[in-house]
């Protein structure tokens, strides 16, 4: 009797355990880094994808540079690309949402409110392409290889799992060490499973050129390294009819063609043996494309919106180094660009000024900071910037010469309060007399014309600048060693901003060589923000946080931000079809379908 007794009184407290806020946790259909899934349970299809696309057709793309491997999980050789198609993950990433990820191989999972485990249950109809189940085994072993083997992303993300138990066949629990963030549920759901059977005697740090027994929905059928890789689209794949896949994954045939550059692989395009072809030249996108129709075919061009965060892309101060760890130098300097000269002459008009470090997004900062933001800045009211209080920042106007005349005599005057002033037509410090001349740090030929126009508008202060271009691997020192006045570079956020915003923007990554805090800022209220965003629990209170931030960011002069488009420039040939509606993040190939050799438009759902 008191055995039982005692029994009844742990089940009870057993029970008071599990069902707590931190550990409460049902099976789950989806997974969002903050907040709730947007697509309900029971959904059929994304909405980017049109569910009645037909299957068929071959699909040719045009990928320059080269592969030697079909191993994507090694530093070893240059994988080929989208390699994506053939090895499926536990989960899937939806494309409409900031980042949510939706059942695959894992058919739900159980997640407690602290994110201490995750539990996944595994689809019974999951497969490989040879027909054999996908078990927990094979996910237990794909982990504890990529764990010891794989990329330094999963690495470093896997080793934050402190233990791990196989339930049963179709069942497998991630146990998570104190060390964890919250995305690191979201690392683990986006593993991919390996066959254990095929993998077992090969070694992953190796190249492979042998197709797989994998998971996705196409097979690699044909490999000529270096120069195509051909995919089949695998008719028996387990998961055609799942929400994730419906609609995708439409063209029988993929064929990769390997081009060394980029004049050749247009070539390829404008005769017709390329369907696509995603312009990143505004130059090239304005002028390139009057040519003949190849097969009685015709290019479609389209500008395709999308709502995913672009670069902040600019000439970046590195503000541990006089005289740019002075503010009103860094300000005085972000006023004399002419951006609507460059935009006109140098990119065809097709660009929009950077306004942001989270551009083209909800998450940019606009208009007065919000009573949220405010919480967030306030605290630090005696150590920010007033107009950090005031309205967003915007760039200067430039498109007159008045306009160009009021922001050089305003940039004189940040100057010359700074204790740099014009003698004999050059700009000197007032007390030493030494010069304010600095080198900018460029990493490619073809930005040279843009630090170019920079270095005219500098003159007109007095300013001399030395421009210096490097190859790859000088640059990528000197940006490792953060050993710059200036450089012309830029950073990429997304729309879930997470424990990278440390790395961009924290005191201790400017004091640590190899980082990407490029600015080399070091500022208590952003020390703060980024350790409240990647732990914030609403995308209310995630997006409040990001605002606050930008508005410090923009504030402070960091960087001269230059342009972005807030559209892919993609032409087709008339033979390849895709849905109206793109998603949150713009273009996507695996919802594009075949519609046939005498098409005259876009078949659009």
């Amino acid at each position: 009797m008191i055995a039982l007794q005692t029994h009844i009184r742990l089940s009870a407290a057993l029970l008071c355990l599990l069902v707590s806020p931190a550990f409460a946790a049902d099976h789950q259909h989806g997974l969002a880094m903050v907040g709730s899934p947007s697509m309900p349970e029971g959904f059929t299809h994304f909405k980017y994808a049109n569910p009645d696309a037909p299957k068929g057709g071959t699909f040719k793309q045009a990928i320059l540079g080269n592969f030697d491997t079909l191993n994507p999980f090694s530093l070893k050789g240059t994988a080929a690309q989208s390699l994506n198609l053939v090895y499926d993950r536990l989960m899937m990433r939806s494309w409409d949402e900031p980042f949510t990820l939706y059942p695959l191989i894992a058919e739900s999972i159980d997640v407690p409110n602290d994110r201490s485990s995750i539990t996944f249950h595994l689809n019974p109809h999951a497969k490989f392409q040879d027909g054999s189940p996908i078990l927990s085994g094979d996910v237990l072993f794909s982990f504890n290889i990529l764990k010891e083997n794989g990329r330094p992303n999963m690495r470093n993300t896997y080793k934050m799992v402190s233990h791990v138990d196989k339930i049963d066949d179709r069942t497998i629990k991630f146990t998570l060490s104190n060390d964890r963030t919250k995305e690191t549920v979201m690392i683990l759901a986006m593993m991919p499973v390996l066959s254990q059977k095929w993998w077992a005697n090969r070694d992953l740090n190796k190249t492979i050129l042998t197709p797989p027994n994998s998971t996705g929905p196409y097979r690699i059928t044909s490999v000529d390294i270096g120069r195509r890789i051909v995919m089949e689209r695998n008719p028996d794949y387990w998961a055609k009819d799942l929400p994730v896949a419906k609609g995708q994954y439409n063209f029988d045939r993929i064929i990769f063609n390997y081009f060394k550059n980029q004049t050749s692989a247009f070539e390829s395009f404008k005769a017709g043996d390329t369907d696509i072809w995603i312009d990143m030249n505004p130059g090239h996108w304005a002028n390139a494309y009057d040519f003949p129709a190849a097969k009685n075919r015709s290019v479609i061009r389209e500008e395709i919106a999308h709502h995913r965060v672009e670069k902040m892309w600019g000439f970046i101060f590195n503000s541990a180094r006089p005289p740019f760890d002075d503010r009103n130098v860094r300000k005085a300097l972000s006023l004399v660009l002419d951006y609507d000269w460059i935009n006109k002459n140098i990119f065809y008009g097709q660009y929009k000024t950077l306004n942001s470090f989270f551009p083209n997004s909800y998450l940019a900062a606009t208009g007065l900071p919000s009573e949220d933001e405010l919480k967030y800045l306030t605290p630090y009211k005696d150590k920010l910037p007033a107009d950090v209080f005031g309205s967003a920042w915007t760039p200067p106007a430039t498109g007159s010469q008045s306009s160009i005349r009021t922001n050089r005599l305003a940039a004189d005057k940040l100057l010359t309060s700074a204790g740099w002033v014009i003698r004999d037509g050059v700009r000197v410090n007032a007390k030493t007399a030494k010069a304010l001349d600095f080198e900018i740090l460029i990493g490619s030929p073809d930005e040279e014309k843009l630090a170019l126009a920079f270095k005219r508008s500098l003159a007109g202060l007095g300013i001399n600048v030395k421009l210096r271009i490097l190859d790859a691997a000088a640059f990528q020192s000197r940006l490792s060693d953060y050993d710059y006045d200036m450089m012309l570079y830029n950073w990429q956020n997304t729309l879930s901003p997470g424990s990278e915003q440390a790395v961009y923007w924290g005191c201790a990554a400017a004091s640590q060589k190899g980082r990407f805090n490029y600015a080399q800022i070091c500022n208590p209220a952003i020390d703060n923000l980024v350790t409240i965003i990647p732990n914030s629990k609403t995308s209310e209170e995630m997006t409040s946080a990001v605002r606050a931030l930008d508005r410090i960011l923009m504030s402070e002069s960091y960087v001269i931000p230059l342009f972005y488009t807030g559209r892919d420039f993609v032409a087709s040939w008339n033979r390849i079809s895709h849905p109206e509606k793109p998603s949150l993040y713009g273009n996507i190939m695996e919802s594009w379908w075949y519609s046939g050799e005498n098409s005259k438009s876009v078949n659009q759902h």
